[in-house]
């Protein structure tokens, strides 16, 4: 089995139906009519009803422990599946409005972490993220928490939302906060919106990721700017298509982004909505084994974990 790892999968996008409806009943949350279709699944039609049902489901974590077994979850399935190191967007958001302490939150995912290197020796990380759409003041304000309470497995900061709400550079103070502090920075780009958004965020964030970056492939300037500078994309197919930015993977522009010189990695993003994992992302890639695994030692490299397990987990990964 070919070694994985993945840079870009969202913690409460990760949650299994089966889960969630686990999470329901310890919580005692009744979930509404019509979540799941007749196999079980997530029923959501469009990009706006894919963030209903989202919500939804993250209204079943209520607890601490919640979110340590979602990521416990998570990394148990992904390491099934040949994963050697994932790293996971958290947003304490929700934990904060259910009254959880950041310090508290991060303790469960912790024990989660450790459990899944524990029960399968896989390798997990945090990276922080803020929600674009609720404006730079708060994104700076995690930021600040961030740093002023280090926790080992937090090695990066990230920003996933409306990709249309504000600009890059509103959020540069909080980005280089977290840089200066010695924190990875990646950020949402070129998903919904096109190659313009790709190029504000190289040049007004100190990033050296962007999640997911495919609308780069539209201009080839931005191409051969992206493969000069070494920024990595993490790209999510699955996602992509589920969601209509492309009809099939044939018109997916992963190979023309390959080709191009550009340094990629393959993520699930919201592995249970989108009806795919890593292992898929890997197996429905169109890429020979060499450059499956040349995907892998990118997503390493471009992690944000401690230099030691990096050197540990690119040993590992060798052929």
């Amino acid at each position: 089995m070919i070694p994985k790892a993945e840079l870009h999968c969202h913690l409460e996008g990760s949650i299994p139906p089966v889960l969630a409806r686990e999470l329901a009943a310890r919580n005692g949350v009744a979930l509404p009519d019509g979540m799941f279709d007749g196999k079980g699944h997530y029923v959501w039609r469009d990009f706006l009803s894919f963030l209903d049902a989202y919500d939804r489901v993250c209204t079943t974590l209520r607890q601490s422990r919640d979110f340590g077994d979602v990521i416990y979850a998570y990394l148990a399935g992904a390491a099934r599946e040949g994963a050697r190191y994932v790293e996971m967007f958290c947003s304490p958001e929700r934990p904060a409005a259910l009254g959880i302490s950041y310090n508290v939150w991060l303790d469960s995912l912790e024990q989660g972490i450790d459990r899944a290197r524990r029960d399968f020796g896989i390798e997990g990380r945090i990276i922080v993220v803020c929600i674009r759409h609720f404006g730079a003041d708060r994104a700076l304000a995690i930021v600040r928490t961030m740093v002023a309470e280090p926790h080992p497995y937090v090695v990066g900061f990230g920003m996933g939302g409306d990709e249309a709400k504000y600009t890059p550079a509103d959020f540069a103070p909080a980005y280089r906060l977290a840089r200066d502090k010695g924190y990875g920075c990646t950020v949402h780009a070129g998903e919904v919106l096109g190659p313009e958004s790709v190029w504000a965020a190289i040049r007004d964030l100190p990033v050296t990721r962007i999640g997911h970056g495919v609308r780069s492939a539209d201009d080839p300037r931005l191409m051969e700017e992206l493969a000069r500078r070494g920024t990595v994309l993490e790209v999510c197919p699955g996602s992509n298509i589920a969601l209509g930015l492309y009809p099939d993977r044939a018109a997916h522009p992963l190979h023309r982004l390959i080709a191009a010189g550009v340094r990629v990695t393959l993520g699930s993003d919201d592995t249970p909505f989108f009806h795919t994992t890593l292992g898929m992302e890997y197996d429905k890639a169109g890429l020979g084994e060499a450059e499956l695994r040349i995907i892998t030692r990118t997503a390493i490299e471009a992690s944000f974990v401690d230099e030691a397990t990096k050197q540990r987990l690119l040993r590992e990964i060798a052929p």
